[in-house]
C-alpha cells in the first residue's frame, strides 16, 4: 500500500527538512524519502539545487566514486536547464535500487555487471562476462519491469579488485588471485561488509578460486578504512576497486584476476521511466552525454582528487565538466 507525501516539514536528527512533494511511494521508500531529505536538506541550497515537484532526485551508493559521478550527472543536468535533487551516499543496492524502483529516486549511476547480478540473482560466466553490450541488454530487460531504464554505457570502467602490499606480495610470491590459494587460509581479509554475501567478493573467490581466508574484517568500499588497514598490515588482503587512486599512490600490488570472476562493470545511469517521460529526450540526452565522455583514466582521476587531494565533490565535478563543454554556458 502506497501514500502520498507531501512537500510539508518533517524532523530528521532534530532538523526540519522538506521532502520531495507529491511522490506515491511504498513503505520501504518513504523511510528512505526522509533520508534522501535530510542528507540534500542542507547543501542543495548551496549547489543550486531545488525540491520542486518536477525535480530530477540524483541519488549515488555510499562510497566515493558513486557520489562523484552523481555529482556529474547533477551538474549536468543544471546545466541542462533542470532542477536537480541531490542523495548522496545513501547506503549499498539494498536501500538504492528498492529507492529507484519504488520512486524515491530518479537517477542512480550503476555498474553493468554488479547491478545485473544483483537483479537477476544469477551467475554470469563465460565470454559474456567481458562483453558489455550482452550485459547491458541483460540489465535493461531485468530493469524494464521494475519501470527502469538503462541508458548507454560509458567506457569507464571500476571492477573489485582483490591488491596486497608489496612486500606481502614480494614475501609470498603472489602476483594473481590465484596464488593465494596455499595462503589464504592463514591471511585476513577485508573488504565491504556486504562482501561475505555477495558473487563478486568472498562468495565468488571462494567459488572460483577456492580461497578461505582465515578472517573476514569489515571495513568500508574501498575507501580510507580499508586503504589504512591494509597500508597498516591489520589486513593481508584488501578489496580494491581498480580506480582506487591507492593502487598507485600507496605501495600495494593488485593482483590479476586470472579466473575472470570479475565481470564488464561500465558506469551506466539508471533512469526512472517516468522521468524520462515527464522531462522528455533531453534528460536522457544529458546523461548520456557524460557518459560518453567518462573514461577509466577519468575515474581513476576524480577519485584521486577527491580521495587522495581532499577537494569537494562539487568542485572537482564542475572542473571535469567544463573541461569538456558540459558545464554551464
Amino acid at each position: 500500500m502506497g501514500r502520498t507525501l507531501g512537500g510539508g516539514l518533517w524532523s530528521w536528527d532534530n532538523a526540519a527538512v522538506r521532502l520531495p512533494p507529491l511522490r506515491r511511494l511504498g513503505a520501504s521508500a518513504i523511510a528512505l524519502c526522509l533520508l534522501i531529505a535530510a542528507c540534500s536538506g542542507g547543501g542543495s541550497k548551496e549547489r543550486g539545487a531545488t525540491t520542486t515537484g518536477n525535480a530530477v532526485i540524483v541519488g549515488s551508493f555510499a562510497f566515493s566514486e558513486s557520489g562523484t559521478v552523481g555529482e556529474l550527472y547533477a551538474q549536468a543536468l543544471e546545466a541542462g536547464g533542470f532542477p536537480v535533487q541531490r542523495a548522496p551516499g545513501l547506503g549499498s543496492r539494498e536501500v538504492v535500487e528498492p529507492a529507484l524502483e519504488q520512486g524515491a529516486l530518479d537517477v542512480v549511476p550503476e555498474y553493468l555487471g554488479t547491478a545485473l547480478q544483483f537483479l537477476s540473482g544469477g551467475t554470469l560466466a563465460g565470454d559474456e562476462l567481458a562483453d558489455t553490450d550482452a550485459l547491458h541488454r541483460r540489465l535493461q530487460a531485468a530493469f524494464e519491469p521494475k519501470g527502469i531504464t538503462v541508458l548507454t554505457p560509458a567506457p569507464a570502467q571500476n571492477r573489485n579488485g582483490v591488491a596486497v602490499t608489496r612486500p606481502t606480495a614480494a614475501r609470498l610470491n603472489l602476483g594473481r588471485v590465484s596464488d593465494l590459494a596455499p595462503v589464504a587460509r592463514d591471511l585476513v581479509f577485508g573488504g565491504p561488509p556486504e562482501c561475505p554475501e555477495r558473487p563478486f567478493c568472498l562468495v565468488g573467490l571462494r567459488s572460483t578460486y577456492d580461497l578461505g581466508f582465515k578472517e573476514f574484517r569489515a571495513l568500508d568500499a574501498s575507501g580510507a578504512d580499508t586503504v589504512a588497514a591494509l597500508a597498516g598490515d591489520e589486513v593481508d588482503v584488501a578489496l580494491l576497486f581498480t580506480t582506487s587512486p591507492s593502487l598507485s599512490t600507496e605501495n600495494f600490488v593488485l593482483l590479476e584476476d586470472d579466473r575472470r570472476l570479475q565481470p564488464a562493470e561500465n558506469l551506466v545511469p539508471a533512469v526512472r521511466t517516468d522521468a524520462l517521460r515527464r522531462h522528455g529526450e533531453r534528460l536522457r540526452e544529458v546523461l548520456d552525454g557524460v557518459s560518453a565522455r567518462l573514461t577509466t583514466e577519468d575515474l581513476v582521476s576524480l577519485n584521486r582528487k577527491v580521495d587522495v587531494e581532499r577537494r569537494p565533490v562539487a568542485e572537482v565535478a564542475r572542473e571535469w565538466l567544463a573541461e569538456r563543454g558540459l558545464g554551464p554556458r
